[in-house]
């Protein structure tokens, strides 16, 4: 599988623009070393040609989720959608409201899909995926459904990646523990 990813083109994002320079000023907290040196790989990984498969590890509440939406408001800067699964509905529910509370007046379009949205609000998000009117969704594993279109995705984030199956991790791009 790496092999194959390190012989694969993939498509070189561009460096930050205007979007992801608001959004990162808009961080109400001071980000830690580590927090800019994953920053920094990541948009790195993003602008070279080829997939990435990246790990980033660190303890509950040291901003690991702020380094993922980072890389997920560079994909849709670049015109791509964005995925972040987490394996529960609450921590789904959880991350959706950080989306919304982050993104703010951002133009990115955000939607949740778990079990806890009405089957009309399913197929709406579904719908909205597959056209692109959604930029970013959050979700639970709903979003490994064979019949879940995305019309351009450039960026799937796992949250809590060890809850996952191989198969859902061949997919990821971001693995979260």
């Amino acid at each position: 599988l790496y092999a194959t990813r390190a012989i694969t083109p993939g498509r070189a994002f561009a460096p930050n623009g205007e979007m992801r320079s608001l959004f990162d000023q808009s961080f109400p907290y001071r980000e830690t070393r580590d927090q800019l040196k994953a920053i920094r790989e990541i948009d790195s990984d993003m602008e070279r040609p080829f997939p990435m498969d990246r790990l980033l590890v660190g303890d509950v509440g040291y901003g690991k989720t702020e380094v993922a939406l980072r890389a997920a408001v560079k994909a849709v800067e670049n015109g791509l959608q964005a995925a972040f699964v987490a394996p529960t509905t609450v921590l789904a529910q959880q991350h959706y409201r950080t989306c919304l509370a982050r993104i703010g007046d951002l133009p990115i379009r955000t939607a949740l899909l778990s079990r806890m949205v009405t089957p009309a609000g399913q197929k709406k998000i579904r719908t909205g995926l597959a056209e692109g009117t959604i930029d970013l969704v959050v979700g639970t594993h709903s979003l490994f459904r064979t019949a879940l279109e995305f019309k351009n995705l450039g960026l799937l984030i796992l949250d809590e990646e060890h809850r996952f199956g191989v198969a859902h991790k061949e997919l990821s791009l971001i693995h979260i523990s």
